[in-house]
């Protein structure tokens, strides 16, 4: 297993994940979308076409574009007031303060601006997103996204943090984060107390397999547990990965054994590249239905639809 995050066609090779003979195709790839794969996930991946290998490594298909797809699905930047912000609903905002993430997913909806050379928002950046924030009464709810925001420094989240606690109408926070699954090592003691906000703060963890709650991974959820921080799950419906009543009964039980609450199952946003992953909508309601009755009502997540409207629940 290697020690080291995959990032290039050549790691890619030496890994054993793809044949030499796809370096050409998958550098054309990599000129356009970010690969990470950390260690951990890169040991669950016994084939590029198994449910790990498909979310995470690269594939020419990427380069496809479909009619149907865009560079901002669900209409983030008219939405975006001010760099790191956007505000999509009248008590809500985004924040991202970073576009940078320990995994690069193959069908990210923000795969068009996500990657290392995303960075992190600046000191007057992060001012002014902070300041827009605390000048909008109405926002009662900040959700840290990106990116992933785990993977910046304790200093610096634990500045953010302390920041949104000290604004008087923010009453809830929240991380939308894979870092618990794909990088468990992150989730240490000191970060845990860095997450105790005074204001209540839930973390919301994308995974998408069974497979992706390994024992390192469920350790990392038990220190968030420990530590108080509620834990909710969300997941996008895939072609491949999770597109059977089997395969998304493991992962909503997998993650309640955890004491993770299946929230959100996603359809996929038609990012560039991501035709793939697409399961019908009707596909889709026919699996949750399939799931009424033969699995715990905490089991099951709101089935939804984002797009530039909003949200719409499909079942």
């Amino acid at each position: 297993m290697s020690l080291r995050t995959l990032r290039t066609p050549e790691d890619l090779i030496a890994a054993g994940l793809v044949p030499p003979a796809a370096r050409a195709a998958l550098t054309a790839v990599a000129a356009r979308y970010a690969t990470a794969i950390p260690p951990g996930m890169a040991a669950l991946i016994e084939d590029r076409t198994d449910p790990i290998g498909l979310q995470f490594i690269p594939d020419p298909a990427e380069l496809t574009l479909a009619a149907h797809e865009s560079a901002d699905p669900i209409g983030d930047d008219a939405l975006s007031p001010i760099k790191g912000i956007v505000h999509r609903y009248p008590d809500r905002a985004l924040l991202k303060p970073t576009l940078a993430c320990p995994v690069y997913c193959r069908f990210c909806f923000r795969r068009e601006h996500v990657g290392p050379d995303g960075g992190v928002l600046n000191d007057a950046e992060l001012d002014a997103a902070i300041g827009w924030i605390a000048d909008h009464p109405a926002i009662a709810e900040v959700i840290l996204t990106g990116g992933d925001p785990l993977i910046l420094s304790q200093r610096r989240l634990d500045d953010i943090l302390s920041r949104l606690t000290a604004i008087a109408h923010v009453r809830r926070l929240r991380i939308h984060t894979r870092v618990p699954v794909v990088a468990p090592e992150r989730i240490t003691g000191a970060l845990v107390e860095t997450l105790d906000t005074e204001t209540p703060l839930f973390i919301v963890l994308h995974a998408n397999h069974a497979s992706e709650f390994t024992a390192a991974a469920q350790d990392a959820l038990a220190r968030l547990r420990y530590g108080g921080i509620p834990v909710l799950g969300q997941s996008v419906l895939l072609r491949g990965v999770n597109d059977s009543e089997a395969a998304l009964r493991d992962l909503f039980e997998t993650m309640l054994a955890c004491r993770v609450k299946p929230y959100y199952l996603h359809q996929l946003d038609p990012a560039p590249g991501t035709a793939r992953f697409h399961v019908p909508i009707a596909e889709g309601r026919a699996l949750l239905a399939a799931l009424r009755g033969t699995v715990s009502g905490t089991a099951l997540p709101h089935y939804i639809l984002d797009a530039a409207g909003g949200k719409t629940v499909l079942g």
